[in-house]
């Protein structure tokens, strides 16, 4: 089942286009990676399919609605259908990680306190951080901040995780650690995940399917198994990224 519909799908900023004619789908239960170099327009593709941004043309449609175009309750229910972790994490550093992922289960559910509570203590336990709900964003490790964002994105059980560039700023080892840890939920959860990265291990590691943008193209130049794009590139800016050679 298609849980994520893209139709030729176009974003321009005043006159500079960014992509244009971008379709693709994505299945319930994949990883599924959007991969690019630096301004192809991964984070853009990212706030269109959440509803942060309107298209120029096309659709952009998740679990069937088109979260952009929603307001009032409509667009409320929608959003507590995805679950979203930011680059750096975005916690706020006034709250201990337990309160943390409690926060969206207090804005957007009727649950009492320890409810919460316990619901939050077990996505943390979920993530690996089961002893650290205590410690605030601040205490913490860039690779413990990541997996705290995972918990938060995941505290309402959402159907679908968009992940914005998990492994940037972290070592390999904790990198590596964050792949394992996002195959796992995969698995054990069946939630899909949509995640926009340039990292190559990452990419061959956990990527059920892909696309790639390119800047230059204006759009998608390959699309397919992260491992089969690699052993036969479809294109030259395909071959050189994923064989790590200069354009």
């Amino acid at each position: 089942m298609e849980v994520v519909q893209v139709e030729q799908l176009a974003m321009r900023f005043g006159t500079r286009t960014v992509f244009q004619d971008v379709s693709f789908t994505v299945r319930r239960g994949e990883i599924f990676i959007i991969l690019g170099g630096s301004g192809c327009g991964k984070s853009t593709l990212l706030k269109l399919l959440i509803g942060l941004l309107r298209p120029t043309a096309g659709h952009a449609r998740v679990l069937g609605e088109e979260i952009g175009a929603l307001h009032g309750a409509p667009r409320r229910r929608a959003l507590s259908r995805i679950g979203v972790m930011w680059q750096q994490g975005a916690l706020l550093g006034s709250l201990t990680l337990l309160e943390n992922v409690a926060l969206p289960m207090e804005q957007h559910t009727a649950l009492p306190p320890d409810a919460r509570i316990a619901l939050a203590r077990a996505k943390l336990g979920l993530v690996g951080l089961g002893d650290a709900g205590a410690k605030l964003p601040s205490e913490i490790s860039g690779g413990m901040l990541k997996r705290a964002g995972i918990a938060r994105a995941m505290a309402l059980d959402p159907e679908i995780l968009f992940l914005d560039e998990p492994g940037a700023g972290l070592d390999p080892i904790t990198s590596a650690g964050l792949d394992v840890l996002i195959t796992s939920l995969s698995r054990e959860t069946g939630t899909t995940f949509v995640v926009v990265t340039h990292e190559l291990q990452s990419i061959l590691a956990i990527g059920d399917r892909c696309i790639m943008l390119d800047k230059t193209a204006q759009g998608i130049i390959a699309e397919g198994n992260p491992r089969a794009l690699r052993d036969n590139p479809p294109h030259p800016t395909v071959r050189a990224f994923f064989r790590r050679e200069a354009a």
